[in-house]
């Protein structure tokens, strides 16, 4: 088989960026005979990319990850250049590894799309900030959804939520998971220190935030939450990693930040703004818990990640997570700020439960791999190319 996958989320920092290169990393890495085309619009080389599959630039005005930003829409002139050249390429199947990056595509190619959840469906308000780009995403949705012969999803819980949004039967939607990436592992004490020494953190408990600022992360409310915890343990801090100055995402981080200042909170709580991957993981070693507050996560992959570092988590019960990381963490309503009090406060209070978590975090995170997730897509994958 000809498989070309749209790649143009590869430079992409959030969730479904790390899909992309993770899994099409160990798709292409995997043996077997198919041959691969990577279609990117960003100038210049990416030294990542899979030296077995063959890249091809499509020239673009606007990079579709430029185009990610709040404000920002991808130009049809853009689109259309994708939506030519993929399709074009005379594939058996294509592949967008995100429905956000999704471009028409004629011809007899098969077409596979991976919707990570519907939380744009469910919270537009609090993802997409205008009317007409909430319209253009709808649009673009409904198109995505009626070309696409295979319909790919992260988890079993977003399978559910797909199914029960657009009115699909679940046997019609494939599971593709996904896994952390290996610099997420147990890490020596004196790595530790030494990749978060500049930095400069407390020594007391850290509780840890990853991820972004929009307003369907929940991050006040976490704040509001773990104002009260910090009242029983004084030496706690919160630590909120994650763009926060030059975000091009829809966030409400202004909010935030003056919440936190209203409470009296400023050295309690650090914002470290965005972290590489090393760092993040030396961060999770050292961290008490992982706080994943969201109103709603296709899979949650931050959580999988502290997991696989040894750190228990509390993470919203609106996700995958209670199911996938059962008894390695605590799971609340993000509606409900008392029972995320209880929570944090259960897990900082006791070393032999927070070791007990611990231990059930790695076993969970052991499950998971980039190579398993590629062999499901791989089988979908050829099941689109013998359908041609």
């Amino acid at each position: 088989m000809h498989i070309a996958i749209d790649a143009t989320t590869w430079t992409n920092t959030r969730g479904y960026g790390r899909f992309t290169r993770s899994l099409l990393k160990a798709l292409v890495d995997l043996d077997q005979p198919h041959r691969y085309t990577l279609f990117i619009d960003t100038p210049g080389a990416i030294p990542e990319l899979p030296e077995r599959a063959c890249v091809r630039t499509v020239s673009s005005g606007r990079p579709a990850t430029e185009a990610a930003s709040a404000q920002g829409r991808r130009g049809l002139a853009d689109m259309a250049r994708m939506s030519h050249a993929l399709s074009s390429a005379g594939a058996d199947c294509v592949l967008f590894p995100t429905v956000y990056s999704y471009v028409p595509v004629y011809g007899r190619s098969r077409v596979a799309v991976v919707f990570h959840d519907v939380i744009a469906e469910r919270f537009p308000a609090l993802t997409v900030p205008s009317a007409p780009a909430r319209w253009m995403w709808a649009a673009k949705v409904r198109l995505a959804r009626a070309q696409a012969d295979q319909v790919i999803t992260v988890s079993e819980y977003s399978r559910r939520e797909l199914a029960r949004e657009f009115g699909l039967a679940e046997e019609a939607i494939h599971v593709v998971g996904e896994a952390p990436d290996p610099v997420f592992h147990v890490m020596e004490a004196a790595e530790v220190e030494r990749m978060l020494e500049a930095l400069h953190l407390p020594r007391g408990p850290l509780v840890v935030y990853a991820g972004g600022f929009g307003p369907h992360k929940n991050v006040p409310m976490l704040v509001e939450a773990f104002a009260a915890v910090a009242r029983r343990f004084p030496d706690s801090t919160l630590i909120l990693v994650g763009e926060n100055r030059q975000e091009v995402f829809h966030t409400e981080i202004g909010r935030i930040v003056s919440l936190v200042e209203a409470r009296g909170m400023q050295e309690r709580v650090r914002f470290t703004g965005f972290l590489p991957d090393s760092a993040l993981a030396a961060l999770l070693n050292r961290a008490w818990v992982l706080v994943l507050p969201s109103f709603m996560e296709g899979l949650g992959l931050p959580a999988i990640e502290a997991a696989a570092c040894g750190c228990p988590v509390v993470a919203t019960q609106e996700s995958p997570l209670p199911a996938l990381l059962s008894g390695g963490g605590l799971f609340a309503d993000p509606r409900q700020p008392a029972a995320w009090q209880c929570a944090l406060e259960a897990v900082l209070a006791s070393d032999s439960f927070r070791t007990e978590l611990a231990h059930g975090a790695l076993c969970a995170a052991s499950e998971f791999s980039w190579r398993h997730s590629a062999i499901q897509m791989l089988s979908i994958l050829e099941s689109a190319g013998r359908e041609r």
